[in-house]
């Protein structure tokens, strides 16, 4: 079962925007359940600094690429783990994939705290399962899709 890793990456750097989801992927895969990131294939962006927009000389990170790819990974996931904490910006590109799951009806999980800049009505309402620790989520993702 695929299981879609969204969450900030504009305003940190490739390290940043990978730990987390490196960590889920492990925690992931001890249960059979396959953790995508949006980062997957984009070693060309270690080093780059703080991250930012799109990056139009790689096709995979252009706003096209960036935008194509995502979306199918929410459409063809079975379900979506939002990470939200530690966003230092509220997260467009994030916002949006809560909407594409929501439209696609993919189970979402989001990790957030009660003062996260992300709070907001319809991205509460748009959630399924709001949790506070990454632990928690995978826990939840695990009795959703699992027998």
């Amino acid at each position: 079962m695929k299981i879609y890793l969204a969450g900030p990456i504009s305003g940190l750097t490739f390290e940043e925007g990978s730990d987390w989801r490196e960590q889920a992927k492990i925690r992931l895969a001890q249960n059979g359940l396959k953790g995508f990131s949006p980062l997957r294939a984009k070693q060309y962006l270690t080093g780059q600094g703080v991250l930012t927009g799109s990056y139009e000389q790689y096709p995979l990170s252009t706003a096209k690429g960036i935008t194509t790819r995502d979306r199918y990974d929410v459409m063809s996931s079975d379900a979506v783990l939002f990470y939200l904490k530690g966003a230092k910006t509220i997260s467009i590109g994030t916002c949006i994939e809560l909407g594409w799951a929501d439209a696609f009806r993919k189970p979402a999980v989001v990790v957030m705290d009660k003062n996260d800049i992300h709070q907001h009505p319809m991205v509460t309402e748009t959630t399924g399962y709001i949790v506070t620790s990454l632990e928690d989520a995978i826990l939840l993702l695990e009795r959703i899709l699992l027998p």
